[in-house]
């Protein structure tokens, strides 16, 4: 299993995830937050083309994560996946589309991929996060959550790889030029998580197992790579330069399990 990042952050996000079951190549795409010519243009620059995904995953219905997702499955007749109340958020159950509804803690195969969607609390209708695994390997993946809970530390611990938010700074979010409604919002309970409430969720994690740490999902304005993994690396005791972080132009290039 292998996976790269097309780009990440508040103006656009999505993940390849791949794995090789053998006989067969199963190619999804978690989340699809660009137009569908710049997700067509990243894709090539990962040397993939759109009509090679087996599956788009949609973790909630904000447009820097759904963004042309519906337009590539009717263009490539790529089946979808999204729980029901993103579904109904974006008009995706009555567009056309391969639509598959996903529920919380269910494991859905696709392929060569075991595709596990967990809830948590972010300020969307009926938002999800993913856990994907070869049989071998176990990626987790944690983006726009505004506070940890119980089930996600279940749910993450033991996982080899891991995609983590470090969304922002809390003091560059207080000194920032946003609007107080807007800082409430990123910094509340069903917002984004600061570097530190990350580096909070990553040391309750049963972390025996973690080979590679991804930061992800950073504000351009209000965090900056080195802080992030500062943070990270607080919690981990490695060199900060040993943790990887996710970029809104580039992502980061593949990472094998």
């Amino acid at each position: 299993m292998r996976f790269a990042s097309l780009g990440s952050g508040s103006e656009g996000n999505a993940l390849v995830v791949e794995a090789d079951g053998g006989a067969t190549l199963t190619r999804v795409l978690l989340d699809c937050g660009f137009s569908a010519k710049e997700v067509e243009r990243r894709l090539a620059r990962a040397g993939l083309a759109a009509d090679s995904l087996s599956a788009i995953l949609i973790t909630h219905e904000h447009s820097d994560h759904i963004g042309s997702a519906l337009t590539l499955a009717r263009r490539w007749s790529i089946p979808l996946y999204m729980s029901w109340g993103t579904a109904q958020a974006v008009g995706a159950d009555d567009a056309g589309v391969d639509l598959h509804v996903l529920w919380g803690d269910e494991t859905v195969e696709i392929g060569a991929l075991g595709v596990l969607p967990y809830t948590v609390p972010h300020d969307a209708r009926e938002p999800l996060q993913y856990v994907f695994s070869d049989g071998a390997s176990r990626l987790g993946v944690l983006t726009d959550v505004g506070e940890s809970t119980p089930h996600i530390g279940t749910v993450l611990g033991g996982c080899d790889a891991l995609v983590l938010e470090c969304n922002h700074d809390l003091a560059m979010l207080a000194a920032s030029r946003y609007p107080p409604s807007l800082k409430a919002r990123i910094g509340g309970s069903h917002g984004h998580l600061n570097n530190g409430a990350a580096a909070d969720i990553l040391e309750g994690l049963d972390r025996t197992k973690l080979r590679h740490l991804v930061a992800a999902h950073l504000s351009q304005q209000n965090n900056t790579p080195e802080l992030a993994r500062e943070a990270m690396a607080g919690v981990l005791g490695n060199a900060i330069t040993e943790i990887a972080v996710a970029t809104q132009e580039d992502g980061f290039d593949w990472i094998l399990l």
